[in-house]
Parts: C-alpha cells; structure tokens; sequence
C-alpha cells in the first residue's frame, strides 16, 4: 500500500515550504538513531520521513508526487516505470540504503536539525558533509540539554546575597544568590544540567530569580532608595529619627525647615558587592496631620505670611 507524504510529516497538502522543513526537522530531532540508539522502529521511522522530505523538499519532486507521476519513494510511475530515470529517477532505496535526501540535497548539514554538526571531524581533517552513517566512533561530543528554572526571593536576599537550597531533577542543589541580583537576572549553574548522551560535557541549569517588592526599600544599581515620611513639626524643627536600611536601624539627623523633596544620603549603607558599595538614599516626605489641632491652628495663624511661590 502506498503512503501519503505528507501523513508521514504530519502536514497538510498545502503546506508552505518553511512548514514542511520545520516539520522535518522535529521529526529529525525526535527520530534519528543517535538518539534513539538500538531502537529499529526509530531507524526505519527515520528513513521514512527522511524519504518523504527528500520528495516533498523538493519543489520539482513534489509537484510530480502531487501530479502521482512518482510514488511515495520516488520511483516513477505509468508508463517508464522501472526503467530508472524516465519520470523522477533519483528515489532513496531502503534495502540498498543511499541518499536519503537525494542528488538536489547532497552535502545535507544536519547543523540545520540538531544546532551544530552532529558527525565528528574524519582523518585528514575532512568534516562529513552529509549522511555517512550513525555509529559513535563518527559523532562529535554534544553538550547534554540545559535546564530552566524559576526562584522567588525576598527582596532583602536579593540584595544583601543569600544561599538557597532547591531540588531540581530529583537533586538537592545549593544556590548563592549574590548580593545586588535584580529581578529576572539569569543565574547558570555549570554542568548540573542535562547528562550528554555521547560523551559531551553535561548541560547547564539556568535559573531565573524573581525578586519580590520591599514594603519601603527600593533597589536603584547599588543605591536602595527610602522614601521617608516626616511630621510637620520634625520637619520645621528638625531632630532626630530611627531610620531602616537593609543591614539594620541607624539614627538619622533631620534638618530644621526640612521640605518634601529632599535628600539624605546614608554613605555605604547600600548593596555590597564586587562591584563596588552603594549608598541609601531618603528622600523626605512632609506629612501633615489629618486629625484636627487647635493648638497648631493658633500658632500657624499668628504667623507673618511668607512669598514661597515665583508664579
């Protein structure tokens, strides 16, 4: 019984050409007998969908396959049939092997399917071009997958440095977090990833920090940035204030006639870290009260009205 091509690459008729190799070479990935080692269901799969795209691939075989002037394995068809080369000639035998992806794919670069030349370098320093066979002794080590990763942390863990504990594939690994890591940098663990399957140095894992909000701190480089609430009359007649920074409380001192605005800089009570020690900066902000004072009514109203405007 014939097959459909196009069943066997899992696409439609009118499929466009970048579909038909997309399809191809997931097919390719899934399929090929370096990765499916000892598996003959996985080798004659292989064979066949490289057989369909050998024809399908191919703008003029395809346009014979879907006028049915050759068959599913490129032999021709009607009359002629059997004489080898009257109607589409170059078909991929699979009792004698051959070219799988026929003469208009010779030199095929499997880099294409699976990210970079899967063969080894031969003797001589010539590299294979093209399909020369599965054994090992003609691959070249291939690094094992990489795995991803997501951690949520605290914000102070995140910028003070902190070790976390994790199982990842069934393996408890420890994590340092250094100080100063921003929400959604990327931290790579070398070779605790995916084994290779041919001798190749062992893959990645990757993990993805996400830093949860501090209720009042904020993260700016290596500054931390606190907005701090001051009373109307801290502000006018100044004193001094317990303030919060990430490695603990320190006493501030608040200038008389303070103004909403203004900064204070903490020097080195930011983030430490290789690259350097950052400063935590406040910025006052004046709150005025919300509950009613008569008392601060009848000072305020014996005071002389100051020009604080320019418009």
């Amino acid at each position: 019984m014939s097959k459909n091509l196009y069943h066997i690459l899992g696409i439609s008729k009118d499929a466009t050409e970048a579909e038909i190799k997309s399809a191809y070479r997931k097919l390719a990935r899934k399929y090929h007998p370096d990765v499916n080692k000892d598996n003959k269901e996985a080798a004659d799969k292989f064979k066949e969908i490289s057989c369909a795209y050998d024809i399908l691939g191919n703008k003029e075989k395809r346009q014979k396959y879907d006028n049915n002037e050759i068959d599913d394995e490129g032999k021709p068809t009607g009359f002629g049939a059997g004489f080898g080369g009257s109607g589409g000639g170059n078909y991929y035998n699979y009792s004698t092997g051959g070219n799988p992806f026929g003469n208009g794919a010779q030199g095929f670069d499997f880099s294409s399917i699976f990210g970079e030349d899967i063969f080894s370098q031969f003797s001589g320093g010539q590299q294979s071009r093209g399909f020369s066979g599965f054994g090992s002794s003609a691959r070249r080590p291939r690094k094992g997958e990489d795995i991803s990763y997501s951690m949520r942390v605290d914000f102070l863990s995140a910028a003070q440095g902190a070790e976390k504990k994790v199982n990842i594939g069934g393996k408890n690994i420890n994590v340092k977090i250094p100080a100063g890591t921003t929400d959604g940098q990327t931290l790579r663990l070398k070779g605790l990833g995916q084994p290779s399957f041919n001798g190749g140095e062992n893959g990645d894992v990757l993990i993805t920090i996400n830093v949860d909000k501090h209720p009042y701190f904020e993260a700016q480089g290596l500054d931390i940035h606190l907005e701090l609430p001051i009373s109307f009359k801290e502000a006018v007649l100044g004193g001094k204030i317990i303030v919060p920074t990430i490695s603990g409380k320190v006493n501030v001192n608040i200038p008389p006639y303070s103004t909403s605005g203004e900064k204070l800089r903490l020097k080195g009570k930011g983030i430490k870290n290789k690259n350097g020690v950052g400063d935590e900066i406040i910025t006052l902000k004046v709150v005025t009260p919300k509950i009613k004072n008569e008392n601060l009514e009848k000072a305020l109203s014996t005071m002389s009205d100051e020009t604080i405007r320019s418009f």
